[in-house]
C-alpha cells in the first residue's frame, strides 16, 4: 500500500512539516541527534535536518524513503535512512537527542514495542513528539487517520500514557484541529499530542 501511495508524483501529504511539530521542535536540544518514525516521503526529517539536526528517518517503504532523500537533497540538506518495519527496527540505548512520530499508526502490540523503545533510546535531555489520530476522529470530517475497520489502530492520551511510563509529558492532549497536509490529511480532526521528555 505505501510503495503504490508514495509512488505518486505528488506529495502525499505535502512538503511542509506536521504543524505541531513545527511548534514544538525548539524542545530538542539544538543539533542533536533526531529518529522520525514511519517518516514516508520525508517532510518532518527534511524541516529538521534544516534546522541544523542529524536526522535518520525510518520507514517500511524505500519508494517512501527514495523521495525523501531527494527532497532533500532540493532543500540543501542530508538525511540519513532506513528502510524496514517499526517493528523490527533497534532502537539503541540512550543515543538520541528528539523521537518524532507524526501519525505512526501501527497495531497495539507493535506500538507498545515500538514506545517501549522509545523511552529507552531517548538520552538524558532527549524529547518525545507525537501527533496521532484519535477514535473520535472517526466522528469528524476531515480525511486521514487509520479506517473505521482498524479502530486499533487509533492513539489515546490514556493509552499513550501506559506505554510511555518512564517518560514526563510537558504536553498531552487530545484535541480536535484543522490539518491540511497533501491530499490524505485534510478537514477539521481528532488527534492526540503529546510532547515527553526522561523523568
Amino acid at each position: 500500500m505505501w510503495d503504490q501511495r508514495y509512488n505518486e508524483e505528488s506529495f502525499a501529504y505535502g512538503t511542509e512539516p506536521n504543524h505541531f511539530l513545527k511548534a514544538e521542535y525548539h524542545r530538542i536540544p539544538k543539533g542533536g541527534r533526531v529518529l522520525c518514525l514511519a517518516e514516508g516521503e520525508g517532510r518532518n526529517a527534511v524541516f529538521l535536518a534544516k534546522q541544523g539536526y542529524d536526522v535518520t528517518a525510518v520507514d517500511q517503504s524505500a519508494v517512501g524513503l527514495k523521495k525523501a532523500k531527494a527532497f532533500a537533497a532540493q532543500q540543501g540538506v542530508n538525511i540519513s535512512t532506513v528502510v524496514t518495519d517499526l517493528n523490527d527496527y533497534d532502537f539503541s540505548n540512550a543515543i538520541w537527542d528528539g523521537i518524532v512520530s507524526i501519525t505512526a499508526h501501527v497495531p497495539p502490540f507493535i506500538r507498545e514495542n515500538i514506545h517501549g523503545q522509545v523511552v529507552n533510546s531517548l538520552s538524558d535531555t532527549g524529547i518525545f513528539i507525537l501527533e496521532a489520530y484519535t477514535e473520535r476522529h472517526l466522528e469528524m470530517e476531515g480525511i486521514g487517520g487509520p479506517p473505521a475497520a482498524q479502530k486499533a489502530l487509533f492513539m489515546s492520551l490514556e493509552s499513550l500514557e501506559s506505554e510511555l511510563h518512564g517518560l514526563e509529558f510537558i504536553i498531552g492532549e487530545e484535541i480536535d484541529r484543522h490539518i491540511s497536509e497533501g491530499k490524505y490529511h485534510q478537514g477539521e480532526s481528532a488527534v492526540v499530542q503529546i510532547v515527553a521528555c526522561k523523568k
